[in-house]
């Protein structure tokens, strides 16, 4: 038996709206906690970020970008060419990330994210001489060993920092220049994830779902953060094994492997990306000797650096350590457990809400159809998200912390009806968010 589309819409509607409290929740309940016990170490909670109403240039260019894809968005992924529309989805979700940057301003949207005292340009001049300082990046983790590293670097295997310090080496210096990196490699992922659904699952979802990775409210914190970066390099990770294992290519495979290698050095948090790559196997039941170039390409990255005498689980083990010597031993497990998640309805807003609902019910169909497939995708994604939650290493910022695994659950909203009403929904909410609050880490 059919439901009505009307039931359907209410259902999303009603998802949305318990969403809605979640987060209003998080607010009200997160305000007390920080005004009477000062334990959460954010100024408005749920969010790492300050209020502050305000304009800025990149805001009439925000409202064209999100009025233009609304209106024509769901219309041109339908009909473009295939190859013409991933080159425009990349393209417009770059324009949108760049129009939400700069209602701060070039400088602080921008230019100056990655120059704070936290971040991975404070520490370019250390870098001189990058094998003595992989060999000695574990001895100054903790924060009561000498010279310890700055929180985003400590909290970093060594790679996302390095590739700041490579772009310092090509010319590339300072924060605009970087910022401009995590935007720009950033806005692929995507590319990457369409990439995916059309190969696991069909091309007409992967059209549908186009507008809603564009528009995202994630975009907020993909201008700047290196987590776009890492959101990136995760979601190509996981489109080439896609590619690899529906098309039987070991270059693919070979590739996939490599960037999966990667992913786990920018980022401790990211090996949890292996889940997708579990439903990607899954989904696409790969020949036995595909494995063989995934894993060589898998060990390449980590050897490189274990060689150069960097001990990644042993830095992970100072991380741990580091990490309860901070605000994270602090920051109440109880309040952030569920506050987590209303972070996450903010970055990728209500209409993934409504979509994960009916994620489920596709699921609870158990058909074996492209629908099961992106649904299977999603759910995997979803579960990677909760185990980082219940994990206690991601209490606060998540919002930025959790866009590698976002960007996966934003194809759920391909199962939605009304597009143009729900991409409303995310255009608002992102625009909200950037001009009355000043985001930060």
């Amino acid at each position: 038996m059919t439901r009505s589309p009307s039931r359907a819409l209410r259902r999303d509607l009603y998802a949305a709206g318990a969403a809605a409290l979640l987060v209003t929740a998080a607010v009200l309940v997160g305000r007390h906690i920080q005004d009477t016990r000062h334990t959460l170490f954010v100024s408005w909670p749920p969010l790492f970020a300050n209020w502050d109403p305000h304009l800025g240039p990149g805001t009439p260019a925000a409202v064209l970008v999100a009025a233009a894809t609304i209106a024509y968005g769901p219309a041109l992924a339908a009909r473009l060419p295939w190859r013409a529309l991933l080159p425009l989805t990349w393209a417009t979700a770059t324009a949108w990330i760049f129009s939400l940057a700069l209602i701060d301003g070039w400088d602080r949207g921008i230019a100056h994210r990655l120059t704070t005292r936290y971040e991975y340009l404070q520490v370019i001049d250390r870098f001189h001489d990058i094998p003595a300082t992989l060999r000695t990046f574990t001895d100054h983790i903790l924060l009561t060993s000498p010279d310890h590293w700055p929180a985003h670097i400590a909290g970093h295997p060594p790679a996302a920092t390095l590739t700041f310090v490579l772009l310092d080496r090509v010319g590339l210096r300072g924060g605009g220049w970087a910022g401009v990196w995590c935007i720009v490699v950033g806005a692929t992922a995507c590319v990457a994830v369409l990439v995916t659904i059309r190969a696991l699952a069909d091309e007409t979802l992967a059209r549908r779902a186009a507008p809603f990775l564009v528009l995202a409210p994630a975009a907020v914190w993909m201008g700047t953060s290196a987590d776009a970066y890492f959101a990136a390099v995760a979601a190509w990770a996981v489109a080439l094994l896609a590619l690899a294992v529906t098309r039987g290519s070991w270059w693919c495979a070979g590739a996939s492997g490599l960037l999966f290698g990667l992913t786990c050095y920018l980022s401790y948090g990211l090996t949890l990306v292996a889940l997708i790559a579990a439903a990607v196997l899954v989904l696409g039941r790969p020949r036995p000797v595909l494995l063989v170039p995934l894993l060589a390409g898998l060990a390449v990255v980590p050897a490189v650096f274990t060689l150069a005498g960097f001990d990644w689980w042993e830095a992970y083990r100072l991380l741990v350590t580091r990490y309860n010597q901070g605000a994270g031993g602090i920051r109440p497990y109880g309040y952030w457990v569920w506050a987590n998640l209303a972070c996450t309805v903010l970055i990728t807003g209500l209409a993934t809400v409504a979509g994960l609902r009916r994620t489920g019910a596709v699921l609870l169909r158990r058909e074996g159809n492209a629908d099961s497939a992106a649904a299977l995708l999603v759910s995997a994604a979803l579960l990677a998200l909760l185990v980082a939650d219940l994990s206690g290493m991601s209490k606060a910022e998540t919002e930025r912390i959790w866009l590698p695994f976002a960007v996966w659950l934003l194809p759920a909203c391909a199962f939605l009806t009304r597009p143009r009403g729900w991409l409303l929904a995310q255009a608002l909410l992102a625009l909200l968010l950037n001009h009355l609050l000043r985001t930060g880490w």
